[in-house]
């Protein structure tokens, strides 16, 4: 964290956010378009901020990794703040989605061009894809809420198409969840590995689907060559761990893969923070 950023102003800042989205970002649909306003509100509110983020293009990427949300996200709850001042003025009050709040009522943040693939041959692979759902989730009910609306995503061919640099003998990571678990294995055969076994992360929380409660999502674990672990310990496949800010995974899925393969030359694709040791590809980096 860069210096400026450890002053108790900006740590209290961190805290109070945290605390708004803690408590309502997470209950309802109106709950969601509240909690994201409140926080844009006491971001903007904040003169010390203010000063500091005026010609500082890295802050709002700073404050969104100190919040464990995207930056996209972060920029969405500052325009619903910037551009409805009182909570009241916005459209349909406590009927709209915060789905429908981006689409209809909020400009969208310039897109990047894209990033090219690191170079070299990587043996241990960590991927969590910006699958693309064919439910937009506007109305409620699918357990992605919408992820198109959180951060620019891909359609199957799409993934398939990327030049994934895996080692002859590698093993891939992927994470995947319910509705594309049998549409991801078309990018786990174009990527060229072949599906071993998997992990289940419990979220603890639930998320709204069209069929069940939905309250978890898989890793699955895929190999190309022989790339068995090179560490004996075997661990629980089912993780229960309490889900925080949309897609962001839990770090102890970084420690099972790094205790497997403690030799192993990493490569996080679709990455939203750097880690020591790992090469990081991401546009939210």
């Amino acid at each position: 964290m860069k210096k400026e950023l450890q002053t108790s102003w900006y740590q209290e800042l961190v805290e109070e956010c945290k605390a708004i989205i803690t408590e309502a970002v997470f209950t309802s649909r109106w709950a969601l378009v509240e909690g994201y306003w409140e926080l844009g509100k006491r971001i903007k509110d904040d003169n010390a901020f203010k000063a500091f983020s005026k010609g500082n293009k890295t802050s709002v990427q700073d404050l969104a990794q100190n919040l464990n949300i995207s930056e996209r996200t972060l920029y969405y709850a500052l325009k619903s703040y910037e551009k409805f001042p009182e909570i009241s003025q916005i459209p349909e009050g406590k009927n709209i989605s915060w789905n429908k709040l981006i689409t209809q009522y909020l400009p969208e943040p310039k897109v990047e061009k894209a990033i090219p693939l690191p170079e070299g041959e990587f043996n241990v692979i960590y991927a969590d894809p910006p699958w693309q759902y064919n439910d937009t989730c506007e109305e409620g009910a699918i357990q992605h809420r919408g992820a198109n609306k959180v951060y620019p995503t891909m359609s199957i061919s799409e993934l398939c198409e990327l030049k994934v640099p895996s080692a002859e003998n590698s093993v891939l990571f992927l994470w995947t969840t319910s509705p594309l678990l049998e549409e991801c294995f078309n990018v786990i055969n174009a990527w060229g590995f072949k599906y071993k076994a998997s992990f289940v992360w419990d979220k603890i929380k639930h998320n709204m689907g069209h069929y069940n409660s939905v309250r978890h999502e898989f890793l699955l674990i895929c190999t190309k060559g022989n790339c068995v672990p090179e560490s004996p310990k075997l661990y629980d496949s089912v993780q229960n761990i309490e889900r925080t800010e949309h897609s962001r995974k839990p770090e102890i899925f970084y420690e099972i893969i790094e205790t497997l393969y403690p030799k192993g030359k990493y490569l996080e694709l679709f990455a939203r923070n750097k880690r020591k040791n790992w090469i990081s590809y991401g546009n939210e980096l």
